[in-house]
Formats: structure tokens, C-alpha cells, sequence
């Protein structure tokens, strides 16, 4: 296991007037053992940077650290680390042991290792009794473990998940979940993991690096990132519904945006009227879209509370304690 640590990380693609930065001064300490998750839209630099990381994209300034070493020139072989990727990358006229083996084979490991090592990594993930099967024979989530289980028996300091569950159906990203969790608590190994999923992230991480078009929005656990959003972007990313953002919140102050959760909305007899647009059931809970004044508000009303229909006002009032202020200009929390 190791520590990751990038200091002012940058990517520049092309050079001169066509130079094209996408990555920009990225500062971060991961600690060993520790699993992290990047987390943003599509096109923030979310791969590129993991891809760094692995040696697949050269790093254009600062220092990558993996343990006590620069890597920055180093090989993707000499990094010690193991990558998972989105499409398994298995062979398919391979057995699934002869799929988690060959890099092993590769290094020349002997037999009776490269034998324990898979046996250990199948038992892990439940895979003992389908070695024998070639990745045509299993079903999705199965491949994916084949896939995480090739990069276990590489005993790496670091694992590099490439948003590996993307291809799954809800019911085994859920499950996939789970088993990622189960095996870093069983293995321990600095992980970095990236997704475009928030539910992924806030479910999966310690600590959650939010990217937004090349930028590390904010570094924090789950709790941090969620309660104490370092700014509108990550407020309107995290979260499901996202936060409520309003430029002109009843009592607001100029220059500054008002935000509140909708489950931080409370419902009752006085407070802001929010006249009804849409009601969506969700089995234990309902959301409430409206407008306060010409601003879309969200409402999380729970279940047993009376619901209102659309075309009807809804009285609601912002928690005390939980009113977030961020600057309109620059969008950074206040």
C-alpha cells in the first residue's frame, strides 16, 4: 500500500497559441489505505486525471507521488498500481483463471503462486466455481469481479478504478457496490475511483475529490461535501434532488445566492408560498417542484405528510442551521 499525493498537477494538451489546458494545478493527499472517489460531469478531467496517475497520459508540470517516489516519467509497469476499466478488457477465449493469471504469467511468477494468488483473489469475490468459464459464459457483474480479481492477484500498492460500473444495469451497480466495499475493507489497498455518479461517490468514499471543467472543486468526506458544499457547482452536483439555489430568496442578501436543501424546507401553516408545479411520488417520500416567485424550488416532503396537488401553495420554511450563503459572482461558499 501507499500514499498518493499530486502537487499542482497540470495537463496541457497541444502547445503554443493551440495549447488546450484541461487539467489545472490539481492539489491532493490521499492516504495510505485510504478510497477515494472522483466525481464530476462528463468532460471535467476526471479520467484524464486517474490516467496520469496510471502513466497512460504524460503529466504536462508539478509532481506525482505515489509512496515516497516521483513517477512523473516512470512507466505504467513501474508503478505498482492495477487498473479496473469500464469494459472488463478480458479475454474472451480465455478461462476466467487463465483471465486473472496471465499477467502473472507475464512476470514470470511461478506456478504454485500465480495458483494461490488467483485461488485467494476468487474466493474473495465468489468466483471459485467459475475459473473454468470463459467471460461469454457470465453475466456482467460477474465479469466485472473477473476483471477486479485480475487486478487483486497483482498484489498492487494502488488500485485505479475507470468508472467500472457504467456498463452494469441499477440492480448490479448496486450490488457491485457492495462487493467494492467488502474488498477494500478486506484488502485495504489505496484505491482511487473514478465515476460520474454522485450516489456512487457519496456511497463508496472516504474522501471525494468533486472536479468541474479541469478544477478540484473541493476535497472532503462525504458528510463535508454534502452539509458544507465549498460552492454552487458542488451544491448543485451532490445531491439528489440538488440543492435549491435562489438569487432572490425572500430576506436574501444582495450579491449572495440562498441555499437549502429541499429536506431542509419544512412544511407548514405560514412562510415562503411555493405554488405547485409537479408532485412525484417516490414510494417513501414525495418531491414537490414549484416556483417561489419566478425561482424553481424543490420540497422533500416524507411519507404520511399531506401532499399538495399541483396548482395549490405550499407553505414552507428554511431550517435554522442549515441555510447555506455563496457569493454571486464567484460562486465560492461565504
Amino acid at each position: 500500500m501507499a500514499s498518493i499525493s499530486l502537487k499542482n498537477i497540470t495537463k496541457t494538451y497541444g502547445s503554443g497559441k493551440g495549447a488546450v489546458p484541461v487539467i489545472h494545478g490539481v492539489n491532493a493527499e490521499i492516504r495510505d489505505g485510504e478510497f477515494v472517489v472522483i466525481v464530476g460531469p462528463s468532460g471535467c478531467g476526471k479520467s484524464t486525471l486517474l490516467r496520469m496517475v496510471a502513466g497512460l497520459e504524460e503529466i504536462t508540470g508539478g509532481e506525482l507521488h505515489i509512496g515516497p517516489r516521483v513517477v512523473n516519467n516512470l512507466e505504467p509497469a513501474k508503478r505498482d498500481i492495477a487498473m479496473v476499466f469500464q469494459n472488463y478488457a478480458l479475454y474472451p477465449h480465455m478461462s476466467v483463471f487463465d483471465n486473472m493469471a496471465y499477467g502473472l504469467k507475464i512476470a514470470k511468477v511461478p506456478k504454485e503462486e500465480i495458483r494461490a494468488r488467483v485461488d485467494k483473489a476468487a474466493t474473495i469475490l465468489e468466483l471459485s466455481h467459475l475459473l473454468e468459464r470463459t467471460p461469454r459464459q457470465l453475466s456482467g457483474g460477474q465479469r466485472q469481479r473477473v476483471a477486479m480479481g485480475r487486478a487483486i492477484v497483482r498484489q498492487p500498492q494502488v488500485f485505479l478504478f475507470d468508472e467500472p460500473l457504467s456498463n452494469l444495469d441499477a440492480k448490479l451497480r448496486v450490488q457491485t457496490r457492495l462487493e467494492i466495499q467488502k474488498l477494500h475493507r478486506e484488502l485495504g489497498i489505496t484505491s482511487l475511483f473514478v465515476t460520474h455518479d454522485q450516489v456512487e461517490a457519496m456511497t463508496l468514499a472516504e474522501r471525494i475529490i468533486v472536479m468541474n471543467a479541469g478544477n478540484m472543486e473541493q476535497f472532503g468526506t462525504p458528510e463535508e461535501v454534502y452539509h458544507t458544499p465549498a460552492s454552487t457547482f458542488v451544491a448543485s452536483f451532490i445531491g439528489s434532488p440538488p440543492m435549491n439555489l435562489l438569487k432572490n430568496a425572500p430576506g436574501g442578501t444582495p450579491g449572495q445566492i440562498f441555499g437549502i436543501r429541499p429536506e431542509h424546507l419544512d412544511v407548514g401553516h405560514d412562510g415562503w408560498h411555493v405554488q405547485v408545479e409537479t408532485v412525484e411520488l417516490l414510494g417513501a417520500e414525495r418531491l414537490v417542484y414549484g416556483r417561489l416567485g419566478d425561482e424553481l424550488v424543490v420540497v422533500r416532503v416524507e411519507e404520511g405528510a399531506p401532499a399538495p396537488r399541483p396548482g395549490e401553495t405550499l407553505r414552507v420554511t428554511p431550517r435554522a442551521g442549515r441555510i447555506h450563503s455563496f457569493d454571486a459572482q464567484t460562486g465560492k461558499r461565504i
